[in-house]
């Protein structure tokens, strides 16, 4: 989830996570979301508005949107010093030494996520995926949430980068950490 709107235009922080990705990879981490958009009702009037001010808002991003706008209510810049954002594709390509992994949801996808993770020792990753309920999150999701605790971990051990960093009206800043 993002952290760090701007009022108009893009967040640099997302430029810089797609251009790590490859190109069918891309559309992942999403463009063009800014503050202004969380407060419409409605897909038509937000995406008029994004047109706007240069740039609609796919069907995707409109989804997501109410817990964006439930993260950027309760996100100040001391709670940023602790929470930080990052993206599992971003995170997936570094620990997998910068080669493109495939499709997440094919079943290669699935064998190379497990891959990775294990090589980066996440052992405990076959009980987990046992133990998914058969409703709601799915094993991609899950992969995607370990690949992200392997990141927290590495940030919190001071290695990790930040794509980004400029700040938002509210003094939040707009980076993705990888």
């Amino acid at each position: 989830m993002p952290i760090g709107l701007p009022d108009s235009g893009a967040r640099g922080c997302d430029a810089m996570a797609r251009a790590l990705l490859q190109p069918e990879r891309r559309s992942s981490v999403f463009l063009h979301l800014r503050r202004p958009l969380l407060g419409y009702a409605d897909y038509q009037a937000a995406n008029a508005w994004g047109k706007g001010d240069g740039k609609g808002i796919s069907k995707q991003a409109w989804n997501i949107l109410p817990r964006i706008a439930e993260l950027d209510a309760w996100m100040t810049p001391a709670r940023q010093r602790r929470v930080r954002e990052s993206h599992p594709e971003v995170i997936f390509i570094g620990l997998n030494g910068g080669a493109p992994l495939p499709k997440k949801r094919t079943r290669e996808g699935m064998v190379a996520r497990r891959a990775v993770l294990l090589r980066h020792g996440f052992a405990g990753i076959d009980a987990l995926a046992a133990d998914l309920p058969r409703r709601g999150a799915a094993l991609d999701d899950l992969y995607d949430a370990a690949a992200l605790a392997l990141a927290a971990r590495r940030f919190a051990a001071g290695k990790g980068r930040q794509l980004g960093g400029q700040r938002d009206s509210r003094r939040l800043r707009m980076e993705i950490w990888v």
